[in-house]
């Protein structure tokens, strides 16, 4: 089977060009289910039936992984065997009628308003690092883009006398006002510090880390995590917590979802109404906290 795995693995990455993150998942669901049915039923990848792989998907639930884990295994040995039978391997897809329980879909968790304000305060502007880190934590709040929208964006990307950036994701572009925090920081930041920092003057990268190259996604996580501990907040915050933050806090205030789906680059509005069932549970935690009769 791992020539089976090792082709179809090259199929990912070169025809589907899915990402390494992806392939890399895949294919160690993939290995976990060929070293179980050969060292537990002792059969090959052409062999197995649907009684043998739904005996697999129970012995993962079984062994306490969750049903999004246990969902996307499936999911991933699926693709396997649709590949296999394109490519005349074998005849049928041996688990195409198998479906599992859909996952209970976690809400995302945001912080409060408070929680973001003490957050956003950590980074000291006594060095170039500090006046840099203010500008990206406030630009992430302030827009709610996502990481990788954040570190793709150029000097170009901001219109500071317009208040504005220009963020492109998913190949669309689109145009998301700052508020005047986060412009006086991006601002100092483009003027008295970025220039001192970067490698080469050619250097279009609006953010760029100490070797004066542009962040990387794990060089943003580090910072991230480092001011969640300094800030000493009990949450678990990514850079995804300050996208959500930023949408919760504005449905919150009284925003529309279709202008929140707009400025976080939804192309669908079923992916911005999570955010209505945030807001939903929030109150309903106020209110049970808060009630003299809750």
């Amino acid at each position: 089977m791992t020539d089976f795995i090792n082709l179809y693995e090259t199929y990912l990455l070169e025809v589907k060009q899915a990402s390494a993150n992806t392939v890399a998942s895949y294919i160690r669901d993939l290995r976990q289910f060929d070293k179980y049915i050969s060292e537990n039923l002792h059969c090959s990848v052409e062999q197995v039936t649907a009684d043998q792989a739904t005996v697999y998907f129970a012995w993962l639930t079984n062994s306490g992984k969750s049903s999004s884990t246990v969902n996307r295994s499936l999911a991933s040995i699926k693709g396997f065997y649709s590949f296999l039978v394109a490519s005349g391997t074998i005849e049928g897809n041996p688990i195409r009628a198998i479906h599992l329980a859909k996952a209970e879909k976690k809400l995302p968790q945001i912080l409060t308003g408070y929680e973001v304000e003490l957050l956003l305060a950590q980074p000291k502007c006594t060095d170039a690092k500090g006046y840099r880190d203010k500008a990206m934590l406030e630009l992430l709040y302030a827009t709610g883009i996502r990481v990788s929208e954040l570190i793709a964006l150029d000097v170009d990307s901001v219109n500071i006398p317009a208040g504005f950036i220009r963020c492109t994701g998913s190949g669309k572009s689109r145009m998301i006002p700052l508020y005047p925090a986060a412009v006086h920081a991006i601002q100092t930041y483009m003027t008295q510090i970025r220039p001192s920092m970067i490698a080469d003057p050619s250097e279009t990268a609006l953010f760029v880390n100490l070797s004066g190259e542009r962040m990387s996604r794990q060089g943003f996580w580090k910072i991230i995590k480092h001011y969640q501990q300094t800030a000493n907040i009990q949450k678990e915050i990514t850079p995804h917590t300050l996208r959500h933050s930023f949408a919760a806090h504005l449905l919150e205030n009284g925003a529309d979802l279709k202008s929140i789906q707009e400025m976080l680059g939804h192309s669908d509005i079923s992916s911005t109404q999570i955010y209505a069932q945030i807001v939903k549970q929030n109150l309903k935690s106020v209110y049970n906290k808060f009630h003299p009769k809750a």
